[in-house]
């Protein structure tokens, strides 16, 4: 199978756990699905409306640590305005160096935004701010019972992967404040997971000498957006 594979590297990442809302905050080990669909948007200039799109990704890093961050926080009163005071408080936050993600769209017009992004790109928060190094047309072999599947998420529902299991959004909306679509359960593999036999049908690739199985997701967004 065709397939464009996107190199997009990073210093840093770190993609917030959704139900972490203060205290430590660690890291995803793979960013979810609306990240990768947020970066096409950054790079279209303008939100997608989706209807189906299929995608695959890996996503890899060198080291994992955690730094200390000042955060500001700004209470509302009772009208959800805010009040002309703010708190600085010092939180610990994991995050990722030496990130690499690969990738994989099968939509022409999809990938022309990518050679040419209209707005910055960020692997996780404002400050991981990423550079697509290569865009490269690749043949993908399809597998059955692929066992070398990681640095990915895969659906948990049917397939049940050992992994960190997360609830994860798929999407968000456009409108303000952003609503979550499509949350479902992922289990979250990350890069240096060893392998293991699954049922799933994926598509091998090799990556730097790496022979990798990548999930495809069909995402259908009708009736959704």
């Amino acid at each position: 199978m065709k397939a464009y594979r996107i190199k997009i590297t990073s210093w840093t990442s770190s993609f917030r756990y959704p139900n972490i809302i203060s205290g430590f905050q660690p890291t995803l080990l793979v960013p979810p699905i609306s990240t990768v669909l947020g970066i096409l948007n950054a790079c279209a200039g303008k939100y997608i409306i989706h209807q189906k799109i299929s995608l695959g990704y890996y996503f890899e890093y060198g080291a994992k640590s955690v730094d200390l961050e000042t955060i500001y926080q700004i209470e509302l009163d009772s009208k959800n305005i805010p009040k002309n005071q703010v708190k600085s408080n010092v939180i610990r936050r994991e995050f990722l160096s030496d990130t690499c993600l690969y990738l994989y769209l099968f939509d022409d017009s999809l990938v022309e935004y990518l050679r040419s992004p209209y707005y910055s790109i960020l692997l996780g928060r404002s400050s991981d701010l990423a550079s697509i190094e290569e865009i490269k047309e690749v043949n993908l072999l399809e597998i059955e019972k692929a066992d070398k599947i990681k640095g990915q998420i895969i659906p948990f529902k049917d397939n049940y992967l050992p992994g960190i299991v997360q609830a994860l959004p798929k999407y968000f909306t456009e409108t303000i404040p952003r609503n979550n679509i499509g949350t479902e359960a992922y289990s979250i593999i990350p890069y240096d997971a060893a392998d293991m036999p699954t049922c799933l049908t994926a598509y091998q690739d090799c990556i730097e000498d790496k022979n990798l199985d990548i999930y495809i997701h069909h995402l259908d967004f009708n009736d959704m957006i």
